[in-house]
């Protein structure tokens, strides 16, 4: 029998199994394990790691158990606690972006079709960067062999019942990797070089997601993530809205984002970025929830 963790109840407009729809999206990913009752995951609990496995034996409650590991203490529950609330955004009151949405001819139908669906998020700074900057200008199916390659070469794993699971490596582990080294898993130079700055701000201290969290405005924090060279605003707004859980957060860059308002109103050609911008004026301060939809279109 596995080990009970904790149970979390659920919020209004939520719904586990539009969640682990979005996770099953793609078979590379090499994180996580989801299946059409749970997920399964390994996590970092003090100085070791936990698989834990995720499932809502009951609508309005989230149950976690650990699979393998070593039992945490009290304030390693409430810091795994914390993490998954902020995975999948529990915390949040999307009344008023379901408010917002009813009415709309495209955010309404979208809100309806994938009712209770969270952004799914990446609570952990390093693994947010990282998957963004691997993400830039390349197809999704390489940028999750990408980061299969980083999590196998450098993170922590446990196999069970025939499934490796990974930890995404802490930056602290890429401090002393050649340039060269990540260049051979087929990064770019210029993302390995990005990859590798960022680890060291974040192991030395000057980069950290409280520190973007204490910072005055979103726009500061965007400031900040695109000071370091290599991030620039597409990969700064994609962590504001996966990793700081900023609502407002707008990639109107995104290709994806593109293509699926063109899917969406049957355009014949993507939307220009002043389309865009008048589109999405509308849903001011829920942009982030937005966009999420419209990309839930594409797969």
């Amino acid at each position: 029998m596995n080990d009970l963790l904790f149970e979390l109840p659920l919020p209004e407009l939520f719904d586990w199994q539009a969640c682990l729809d979005y996770m099953a999206r793609s078979p590379l990913e090499c994180l996580y394990k989801a299946d059409g009752e749970g997920v399964t995951r390994l996590l970092r609990s003090g100085g070791g790691a936990l698989l834990v496995r995720l499932a809502a034996p009951e609508p309005a409650l989230l149950r976690a158990e650990m699979l393998e590991g070593e039992r945490p203490g009290d304030a390693g529950l409430e810091d795994l606690a914390r993490y998954v609330r902020d995975w999948f955004d529990l915390d949040r009151d999307l009344r008023p972006f379901y408010k917002l949405a009813a009415g709309d001819p495209l955010l309404g139908p979208l809100t309806e079709r994938f009712r209770g669906l969270r952004i799914v998020g990446i609570p952990d700074l390093f693994e947010a960067l990282c998957w963004a900057i691997l993400g830039q200008q390349v197809n999704l199916a390489f940028a999750y062999k990408l980061k299969a390659r980083l999590a196998e070469g450098y993170g922590e794993s446990i196999l069970r019942s025939g499934r490796r699971y990974h930890l995404f490596p802490a930056p602290e582990r890429l401090l002393e990797v050649p340039e060269e080294e990540l260049c051979a898993l087929q990064l770019s130079r210029s993302k390995a070089r990005t990859i590798l700055a960022v680890a060291g701000l974040m192991a030395g201290g000057s980069l950290s997601r409280e520190a973007l969290l204490a910072a005055g405005s979103p726009e500061e924090a965007e400031a900040r993530l695109t000071a370091v060279r290599g991030i620039g605003p597409w990969t700064a707004q994609y962590v504001r809205m996966r990793c700081l859980r900023d609502a407002s957060s707008f990639p109107i860059g995104d290709v994806g984002l593109h293509n699926a308002v063109k899917s969406a109103l049957g355009l014949d050609r993507k939307p220009t970025l002043p389309e865009l911008g008048e589109l999405f004026a509308g849903w001011r301060g829920w942009e982030a929830y937005a966009t999420f939809f419209l990309w839930r279109v594409l797969y």
